[in-house]
């Protein structure tokens, strides 16, 4: 008997000391939450996250605090939310380089895919090809052409980035070497496109247009499925004659591995909300993002999008030998 009533004394404890799940949901955030960006201020990850993060604080009642932890491409910040207490205060603003291609080229502490809680898919922006104003070709079957009888420079913000994981795709559509030129950021690589200095860049709409609208470079096509709204008269590259050589990059928020699945509920339910706010979606628009359907701002679709772009990205940068300088 006494026996009996020791083992229920110390079962009425532990309950009493460990809340529920339930309870936990409810009574988070409990303070603010940090949001790591993995890249220094300013950049394009930044300000999504920034938009992002001002919204939810409505939805959340406390505010998502912005930080920035560059270092290792992305590496130094993924990591420390890997180190992080599986709360739900600690998230990860990530992209398709973060999440998926850095798991490919660098030898990590952790794993990309089985270290993190998939929490919310966030707007994605296409790809651009484009080329220096001198260049003869006129269409992206011209350019092919002209790649194959020319010894032709591409510009990369960095090794490893989207831009250069899909300049080897467009080597490999081509049929011939090209040459890769590494620079330390986009800002450079524009510079030299625009100075002729290199021949292509891959890169996104809101770096690109400005200046083909001012006819200081050429673009050959949007690597999507569907033409960009701010852009209509670039082709896709399916219209272009290259079915499915695409690319976006795409974001979204992870958590640490562990983190209860109520917590993610919520931060989720905070995403939707942020998401569907009117004016939230107009500056989205406005900046070139591509605003995700419904069904696809769930949890589940992150992880299904992360594993088929592992699947897809990772046999062609280990086939091309990319490896962090």
């Amino acid at each position: 008997m006494r026996a009996r009533r020791a083992v229920f004394v110390i079962f009425a404890l532990s309950s009493l000391a460990a809340p529920s799940g339930v309870a936990i949901a409810q009574s988070f955030p409990s303070r603010p939450i940090t949001g790591i960006v993995a890249f220094p201020a300013g950049g394009p990850l930044d300000v999504l996250a920034r938009v992002m993060g001002e919204r939810m604080r409505q939805s959340l009642g406390q505010p998502v605090v912005i930080e920035n932890v560059s270092g290792g491409a992305g590496t130094v910040g993924v990591g420390r939310v890997v180190r992080a207490a599986p709360d739900g205060h600690t998230l990860s603003f990530g992209f398709l380089g973060t999440h998926v291609l850095n798991g490919a080229i660098f030898s990590l502490r952790y794993d990309v895919l089985k270290d993190f809680e998939p929490v919310a898919m966030l707007p994605s922006v296409p790809l651009l090809v484009a080329g220096k104003r001198a260049l003869p070709a006129k269409s992206l079957a011209e350019l092919m052409d002209w790649l194959r009888t020319h010894s032709a420079s591409v510009a990369t913000p960095s090794v490893g980035s989207p831009s250069h994981v899909m300049g080897v795709s467009l080597q490999n559509l081509a049929g011939t070497p090209l040459q890769f030129v590494h620079y330390r950021g986009g800002g450079p690589a524009l510079q030299d496109l625009l100075a002729g200095h290199v021949d292509l860049l891959i890169n996104q709409p809101s770096i690109l247009l400005p200046h083909l609208r001012e006819g200081k470079i050429k673009v050959y096509a949007v690597l999507s499925n569907s033409r960009l709204p701010q852009a209509p008269d670039i082709p896709t590259a399916d219209e272009a004659g290259a079915p499915d050589f695409h690319m976006s990059v795409w974001h979204g928020i992870w958590a640490p591995k562990g983190t209860p699945k109520n917590i993610v509920a919520k931060l989720n339910a905070a995403v939707v909300e942020t998401i569907a706010d009117a004016s939230v979606r107009s500056r989205l628009t406005e900046m070139g993002y591509v605003i995700p359907a419904r069904e696809l701002q769930t949890p589940e679709a992150l992880g299904l999008l992360q594993k088929a772009e592992i699947e897809k990205w990772w046999p062609i940068i280990k086939a091309a030998g990319i490896k962090p300088e």
